[in-house]
């Protein structure tokens, strides 16, 4: 930020102090402004250049420098329309003129031209030591050392009998429902609010989504509006084949109550836990409770692996199922011999370095995102149009992202709202469209708890803010900044 009253000069300046002017600010040049303050023109090193050739001496005025028409830009204006007009005049600093033409901030493309993403990967030394070890022993082959370590490890970590890293969370999600025996014609329960990605495996089964509400205390699966589908279920003479709950933006559902539900009807539960890896329910790792477990490493992940995914289970021939089905299913014999159709899923040996490294800094990251969280929260909480993600007393919440929704009282809808933010260069995103309102699940079935459909209304209002555990201090003030703007 630059000093105004260092950079403003007048024309009674002498050039000898205009270039001192210009040594002491480094900002490249001065604002010439008149003795009612109103702001004349830029004034540059080579404007004072130019009038020391025309003969002009250290100590004369700045009498003789001409009119000029400057580039500014109104108070008000967004980054993005500054950068827009210092790109279109090949410019690096812009005047902030008020309605009384008088500079209140000069912009400065360093200061400006930097965009605050939603969740950027965070790497630290310890993952280049096991790439490069794997460089060290050419264990580049998609097997080796560090996936069986990187399965140990997580599997210590979350307190899981058995995993399998494998080369999506998409993929444990797939091999899973495999493993659970889903097929053709089957039907599966799947949390509505969720990515595409919990979905999409059913319909590679050849099976029948059957999507289910949110609830108001997790915004996770509602235990109501599964106990609803199941009863509608038993009353239609079927029952799913498997459940998928989703853990959403780092926070477990509650899961108690769905186990419960699930064992009394007796359907294996998927626990898909892709945005959630250190969160707990009640002391417990989430993804730890279905007969199956999935997280994913993919780069916007709390940690990551560039792209990868692993699945965890108690039950040691589940997971000896997903590895031989993710190596092409590829029976034990001598020659290539293949008794029925598998995939190429597993993680690779250098992805799984990656990988061991991330997850020695896993409760460093969750404190991390907590702390963005915790910031936003009280650095917003007097504007009552927003209402956090409820982290339950049941729940540890890693805030993978920090959600929110904004009401209807805030006088700008959620879209207008991330255009404004957009222009201001920081990324927002809506929270995830609900599967039964898109277009490729038209037609599939979906039950809430009541008249009314929660997963539709988080939807409509809710939003997920830069939340990335490297996000230093600064960013966090400017999101809040530009918040504070348009929901005064």
């Amino acid at each position: 930020m630059h000093d105004i009253k260092l950079l403003a000069v007048s024309r009674k300046t002498s050039l000898r102090e205009a270039l001192a002017r210009l040594d002491l600010t480094g900002a490249g040049l001065l604002l010439l402004v008149g003795t009612d303050g109103c702001f004349e023109r830029t004034v540059t090193d080579g404007d004072l250049r130019r009038l020391l050739l025309n003969g002009a001496g250290l100590d004369s005025s700045l009498e003789q420098l001409p009119p000029k028409q400057s580039q500014v830009i109104a108070r008000g204006a967004s980054r993005r329309e500054a950068l827009d007009r210092m790109n279109h005049h090949g410019i690096n600093h812009l005047p902030v003129i008020d309605e009384n033409n008088q500079v209140v901030e000069v912009l400065d493309r360093k200061e400006i031209d930097t965009q605050i993403l939603l969740s950027t990967p965070h790497m630290g030394d310890t993952e280049r030591d096991y790439v490069e070890e794997a460089f060290r022993t050419n264990w580049i082959a998609p097997l080796g050392p560090n996936v069986d370590a990187f399965e140990r490890e997580l599997a210590e970590k979350v307190g899981a009998r058995h995993a399998a890293a494998l080369s999506s969370g998409t993929a444990a999600i797939h091999l899973g429902l495999r493993i659970l025996g889903v097929g053709q014609g089957d039907r599966v329960f799947c949390s509505t609010l969720t990515f595409a990605a919990s979905a999409n495996p059913i319909v590679y089964q050849g099976a029948e989504p059957v999507f289910i509400d949110s609830d108001d205390s997790s915004w996770n699966m509602s235990p109501l509006a599964l106990e609803r589908a199941f009863e509608a279920a038993r009353k239609e003479g079927w029952l799913p084949k498997a459940v998928i709950v989703v853990s959403l933006y780092g926070q477990s559902a509650d899961m108690d109550p769905l186990m419960s539900l699930c064992e009394r009807y007796g359907v294996p539960i998927l626990e898909d836990a892709a945005e959630s890896l250190g969160a707990t329910y009640k002391g417990r790792a989430s993804g730890t409770f279905g007969r199956i477990g999935v997280y994913s490493f993919n780069g916007n992940k709390i940690i990551t692996t560039s792209g990868g995914g692993m699945l965890v289970s108690d039950d040691a021939d589940v997971v000896a199922k997903a590895r031989y089905l993710s190596t092409q299913a590829r029976d034990p014999a001598p020659h290539y011999q293949h008794s029925e159709i598998g995939f190429n899923y597993r993680m690779s040996n250098i992805l799984a370095g990656v990988g061991r490294g991330q997850l020695r800094v896993l409760d460093q990251r969750v404190e991390s995102r907590r702390e963005v969280f915790a910031s936003y929260r009280t650095a917003l909480a007097d504007i009552p149009v927003i209402t956090w993600m409820p982290e339950p007393d049941w729940s540890y919440s890693t805030h993978w992202l920090t959600a929110c929704t904004i009401s209807a009282a805030a006088g700008i809808t959620r879209l207008e709202l991330m255009q404004r933010m957009a222009a201001e260069l920081i990324e927002v995103r809506p929270l995830w469209k609900p599967m039964h309102l898109q277009p490729v699940f038209a037609g599939c079935r979906y039950f809430t708890a009541g008249s009314d459909s929660v997963a539709d209304r988080l939807f409509d209002q809710g939003l997920c803010l830069p939340s990335g555990s490297n996000m230093p201090s600064d960013h966090v003030d400017r999101v809040v900044s530009v918040l504070r703007k348009y929901l005064r």
